[in-house]
């Protein structure tokens, strides 16, 4: 009986830790960067990397529906001639593109309208890019 229980915990230890390492968010990062450089505060998010191939995500906050506006400037000057990054972002539970960059494009643009609370911002990649700097703040 000492057996079976002591199995049962083990099991359910195993099964909590893999809950635990597994995150609970809706949007995941994973990616992999050489000279990567990032930053996300509540109002602001910025990344600028050599080498970029995967997925991250920032976090912002809206404090007011309808009178806050995010500015966002990117661009993209590497060597890569396959490489894309494409910008969503998710204030409202539905992700929506924001912009697209191959290599040797850039933007700089306004979202206004975006509604009160969290804004994610959820940069991809489409083959490895090189050479980026994307900003993201809300004003």
């Amino acid at each position: 009986m000492k057996k079976k229980t002591r199995r049962f915990l083990v099991m359910v230890l195993m099964i909590l830790s893999i809950l635990s390492l597994t995150a609970c968010g809706k949007y995941n990062s994973s990616w992999s960067a050489t000279a990567f450089a990032h930053s996300n505060t509540s109002k602001s998010a910025s990344m600028s990397f050599w080498k970029f191939d995967g997925t991250i995500v920032f976090k912002l906050k809206c404090k007011d529906s309808g009178k806050e506006v995010l500015k966002y400037s990117g661009k993209l000057d590497g060597k890569e001639e396959n490489g894309t990054i494409t910008v969503y972002y998710d204030d409202d539970g539905t992700k929506k593109e924001l912009f697209s960059l191959k290599n040797g494009e850039s933007v700089e643009a306004t979202l206004d309208k975006l509604n009160e609370g969290t804004v994610h911002i959820i940069v991809e990649t489409d083959n490895r890019c090189e050479n980026g700097e994307l900003e993201f703040n809300i004003e």
